[in-house]
């Protein structure tokens, strides 16, 4: 584990790929882990059009540019391997992989992904691969002919019980809510409307997946009269969202209930260094172009914190002497007021040095600070006390 990247992304979709090109532009030390497939979902796409600049591509042809790009970086290299544990020891990241072994790197972005939710409906997970599927674009040519249900009523589920339509004989698309009432976008809902291959059951869910060796039926329930009826089925499709892969780094940084990774604007976690991106984050909005932007926006908020801490090492070191780091909010006059009285009134005793928060903030969040103005008093390096300005 001798080499160390300035920066690891871990996962190479949309954002991962994003955050890659611009850390090669700034000719940083990069390395991309991988377990699978360049691209992420958005591979797995049919079609894009609302991508800037793009009037339309397929989801594995724009991931395929995304790659071409970040690849012309020299500095940026992709591995594929599987993250396995991730520590922080004193500085450094240590990223254990299976098949690469101990990687460090001063930061790390997160661009983990999300999977497709599971219900935990009886024969759900015996018939995975067996008539139960979760990406359309990926299982569509096994129904070729066949009758097959769709669950879930947002965006995906009806654009992809479209997709499919162009290879099973039937597609019915079951819906919890009451009849005319669609999650999804109202042209992807007019268009489903129009498709005399789609049918839709109303109110309802499901109860079993039944079958031998594949599906052969489905157990529906209606949620308003609890009527239950066994209908014929080929297959099932589940649409009914996504749960993020987060599960590695549940106990480095704080996640939301649905385990969803909490980031600021500068996609920084709670972990100092450690960043995140893309659908494993809380976001309002899940889209290629969103992703592709927290990539752009965590690989230089990384950068900077690199270099600051390389700054903070120079400065603290063991024959440092006498400093003060002086924290404050520089869209308050009041208090660059008050900076500058303080460097005048510590300036004979200490090496004073001002930190901006809004721009220099690594060491006031490893203080975990939560004021200003205020001071870190530090001798050769070791932290003395800390004083408001009220003290000083």
């Amino acid at each position: 584990m001798s080499e160390i990247y300035d920066l690891i992304i871990i996962g190479g979709g949309p954002a991962g790929m994003a955050a890659a090109i611009y850390a090669g532009r700034s000719e940083r030390k990069t390395l991309l882990l991988e377990k699978s497939g360049y691209g992420g979902r958005a591979k797995d796409t049919l079609e894009i059009r609302n991508y800037p600049g793009t009037l339309s591509d397929s989801g594995q042809g724009l991931m395929e540019k995304f790659h071409a790009h970040a690849e012309n970086f020299p500095s940026v290299k992709f591995k594929h391997s599987t993250v396995t544990g991730i520590r922080k020891e004193d500085d450094l990241f240590i990223i254990e992989t299976k098949r690469k072994g101990g990687l460090m790197a001063r930061s790390v972005i997160l661009a983990l992904g999300t999977r497709p939710r599971e219900l935990g409906i009886p024969g759900e997970k015996e018939f995975v691969g067996h008539g139960v599927a979760y990406c359309a674009t990926c299982d569509a040519e096994f129904f070729k002919g066949k009758n097959i249900y769709v669950l879930g009523a947002g965006d995906q589920a009806v654009e992809e019980a479209d997709y499919l339509t162009k290879f099973a004989e039937k597609v019915t698309i079951i819906v919890l809510h009451e009849k005319g009432h669609l999650d999804c976008n109202e042209i992807s809902a007019e268009r489903a409307y129009k498709n005399p291959k789609i049918d839709f059951v109303w109110s309802t869910t499901v109860q079993e997946v039944k079958g031998s060796d594949h599906v052969e039926s489905l157990v529906l329930k209606n949620v308003v009269t609890n009527e239950v009826n066994e209908v014929p089925a080929d297959g099932l499709f589940f649409f009914v969202g996504m749960v993020p892969q987060t599960d590695l780094v549940k106990d480095l940084v704080t996640c939301d209930r649905s385990g969803y990774i909490q980031v600021n604007g500068k996609m920084e976690t709670s972990l100092p260094g450690m960043y995140a991106v893309g659908d494993c984050i809380q976001t309002f909005l899940r889209q290629i172009v969103t992703s592709a932007a927290d990539g752009a926006v965590a690989a230089t908020a990384s950068e900077r914190y690199v270099k600051e801490q390389e700054q903070l090492s120079e400065i603290l070191g063991p024959d440092s002497g006498a400093v003060a780091f002086v924290f404050y909010n520089p869209y308050q006059s009041a208090e660059i007021e008050c900076v500058s009285g303080l460097e005048k009134k510590l300036g004979g005793q200490w090496k004073v040095y001002r930190q901006d928060i809004s721009r220099q903030d690594l060491l006031y969040r490893k203080l975990n600070l939560d004021r200003t103005v205020c001071a870190a008093f530090y001798k050769d390096g070791k932290l003395l006390e800390i004083k408001s300005a009220e003290e000083i």
